[in-house]
């Protein structure tokens, strides 16, 4: 069983998709372990674990649209890389159409808004600008989306938006009522139940998406996980991961290995041949 691929919008995408978070020190475990990602996570240790996504045939990476990943990629497909990416709007900059912007200029070849902003908007009832910074992803030729981590987020854009694709986190770990940022330190949790409500709306939606915090940032099982995972992808859905190669330096491999693993075993009890 190959590497299967879904379609967002024009563009072809492999089914597993690589994350940044650990990129970029968001480890979601401890304020010690993001700042060892942050010092492990050089350049070139970036470039070099997208260079194994795409030998293993990984196409496309959901990153920040920040001006430090968006230099990372500008020098990586410089040297010959290809990946497509997904940006992620960024809650620190002023307006959602600067950090738009910051994507559109960088080369991202998606641009989806970011969940903690997306929560913070539903909870603080600011969705109205929403609308337009959809608008401006598409008039820019790009596929558009929205992420959340709360089954509302996505109850809400099914009846109000227009987009080609969901992010959808199976966890909820850090409310961002007040502060749609990551803050720092401060503890998650990552409750079962959160994760249930969410593949009961996946199931619901009418977008492909792309299931994200699937392993809850470490805590799961591996091979549990992408069971579970394998349960509640649809045909048209994809699945995000991100790795810490200093851990395991074929930890990518081994992922990629356990989706089709379970995709396939899950097929069999089907009745499916892949």
């Amino acid at each position: 069983m190959s590497l299967s691929t879904i379609q967002i919008g024009h563009l072809t995408v492999s089914k597993l998709i690589l994350g940044s978070n650990p990129f970029s020190g968001y480890s979601h475990q401890s304020r010690e372990r993001d700042l060892e990602m942050m010092h492990y996570y050089t350049t070139a240790r970036i470039k070099q674990t997208m260079s194994q996504a795409e030998s293993l045939g990984i196409n496309a990476l959901l990153g920040r649209a920040d001006r430090y990943i968006a230099r990372v990629l500008l020098e990586y497909w410089g040297e010959g890389g290809e990946i497509q990416w997904f940006a992620q709007t960024c809650s620190e900059y002023i307006t959602l159409s600067r950090s738009i912007a910051e994507a559109i200029g960088g080369g991202a070849a998606a641009c989806y808004l970011h969940g903690g902003q997306m929560d913070h908007f539903l909870a603080q009832g600011k969705l109205k600008d929403v609308p337009a910074a959809i608008a401006q992803i598409r008039d820019a030729g790009l596929p558009a989306g929205v992420a959340g981590h709360t089954p509302r987020v996505f109850e809400w854009a099914e009846e109000n938006l227009d987009v080609d694709f969901y992010v959808c986190s199976y966890y909820n770990p850090m409310r961002r009522d007040e502060n749609p940022e990551h803050a720092y330190g401060l503890e998650e949790t990552f409750i079962l139940e959160d994760r249930d409500a969410m593949v009961r709306t996946i199931g619901h939606l009418s977008k492909p998406v792309i299931h994200y915090k699937v392993l809850a940032a470490g805590r799961e099982d591996p091979q549990q996980a992408f069971a579970f995972v394998a349960q509640h992808l649809r045909p048209q859905d994809g699945v995000c991961v991100g790795v810490y190669t200093k851990d395991k330096p074929d930890m990518l491999a081994e992922d990629l290995q356990l989706l089709e693993d379970s995709l396939r075993s899950h097929g069999e009890e089907k009745g499916v041949t892949a």
